[in-house]
């Protein structure tokens, strides 16, 4: 299977696309960042009182990207190219990522699926500055997931 969003080629056309969907939806505020250092993108966005902050790592997507690409000797460039290619292919791809959950969760909204809140109970910012998930996290308030049951054991 190949990774999804491996040919994305938006980038910040899609940063555009979150900003106009989420206009439209209603939201009063946007800033989307990028966190150079971390490797990840940061959106924030405001939506009747509510500040929520979503993150995605373009470091994560590169090692997703090198377990399917993996560097090989035979290759036309070095491994440090190869592992550059990957952080490019992942500040790229995080940004469509980005733009299609936030649709999706938007669209879940109006359509009466989810509330706002349930849409984005995690990354609604608390007055901390912290997001529901990280202080849920660290406040250990809900048990570790389970181990996956594997055959034969």
């Amino acid at each position: 299977m190949t990774l999804p969003y491996s040919s994305s080629t938006s980038g910040r056309s899609a940063m555009d696309d979150i900003r106009k969907t989420i206009q439209a939806f209603g939201c009063s505020k946007f800033a989307p960042m990028e966190d150079f250092d971390a490797g990840k993108v940061i959106i924030q966005f405001e939506f009747h009182g509510r500040m929520v902050q979503v993150e995605a790592s373009a470091k994560g997507y590169a090692a997703a990207w090198l377990r399917e690409n993996p560097y090989s000797s035979r290759m036309r460039l070095s491994r440090i190219d190869h592992e550059r290619r990957a952080l490019e292919k992942g500040q790229i791809a995080v940004w469509s990522i980005l733009r299609d959950w936030i649709k999706g969760q938007l669209t879940a909204i109006e359509t009466g699926i989810l509330s706002f809140d349930a849409a984005f109970l995690g990354q609604i910012l608390l007055p901390t500055g912290e997001t529901v998930h990280e202080r849920i996290s660290t406040q250990g308030l809900l048990p570790a997931p389970e181990e996956p049951h594997q055959k034969g054991k």
